[in-house]
């Protein structure tokens, strides 16, 4: 049978404040009451926003845009889990029935170095732009649509490139990681553009630059603990990282000559 639930859920939510870049945050506590279990959970934090607003206070700042699990926006901590309990999902997709009546549910930002709180929930995530921006790209006139097969790309590779070009860039592995390593996302760019005939031209310029990139940043070094595919909302296969690593030794090989 098909239709919408009318049970609703009364929640305890302990919400991480911070004004701005420069304050020191802390955890205040709401009562989320008459939540739908059909809500999202961002739908539970905008009741909880309009009821803040109704009573003149500041409402929680949070990241959000299409809210289609696409947009990879909606980075947020939930239960000490990047964008909550549910394996590969975005908080943007998480709903309230994944929870209990009576449930507390603590919501932080993603803790980095490399992402500073902005406000609230909300976090800079600004460094992922600069590392796309150091190689993310390809340096051949794609113009229009080729016709099919003028390009023949072998089906394991373009598979593996395929899967690896589904990351939506959330920074749910830099959250997870206990050195806040960024290199499950870095090596998801250098994959998806390595495996294909467009990507070579860039090949060692891409990932001796997006390290370099990521060093900078200030995002740590890879853990190996797999802490990062197991939160992504998208699965990134850990086997990415091999993968970066082997492209760096072989580009810094050919570099030194």
């Amino acid at each position: 049978m098909g239709g919408t639930s009318t049970a609703t859920l009364k929640l305890k939510l302990k919400v991480w404040r911070q004004k701005n870049p420069k304050s020191d945050g802390h955890f205040e506590d709401y009562d989320a009451d008459g939540i739908s279990t059909d809500a999202s959970f961002l739908e539970m934090l905008d009741v909880v926003n309009n009821r803040l607003i109704l009573d003149g206070k500041d409402p929680i700042a949070f990241d959000h845009d299409c809210r289609e699990g696409i947009c990879g926006s909606c980075a947020m901590t939930i239960n000490g889990n990047p964008h909550g309990p549910q394996k590969g999902t975005t908080a943007c997709q998480l709903h309230m029935r994944k929870f209990s009546d009576g449930d507390s549910i603590t919501i932080e930002p993603f803790r980095a170095k490399a992402f500073p709180v902005i406000k609230d929930l909300s976090v800079d995530r600004s460094a992922f732009d600069r590392i796309i921006a150091s190689g993310g790209f390809v340096g051949v006139n794609t113009g229009n649509a080729p016709d099919a097969n003028a390009m023949p790309v072998p089906r394991e590779k373009a598979e593996l490139a395929f899967k690896a070009a589904a990351c939506i860039g959330c920074g749910a592995c830099v959250a997870a990681c206990t050195n806040s390593s960024a290199m499950l996302f870095t090596s998801a760019k250098v994959a998806h553009l390595g495996y294909l005939p467009q990507g070579v031209p860039e090949r060692e310029r891409r990932v001796l630059n997006m390290m370099k990139t990521m060093e900078e940043a200030g995002f740590g070094n890879c853990s190996n603990t797999g802490a990062c595919s197991l939160a992504c909302p998208k699965e990134i296969s850990f086997e990415n990282i091999a993968k970066l690593n082997s492209e760096f030794l072989r580009a810094s090989a050919l570099e030194r000559g």
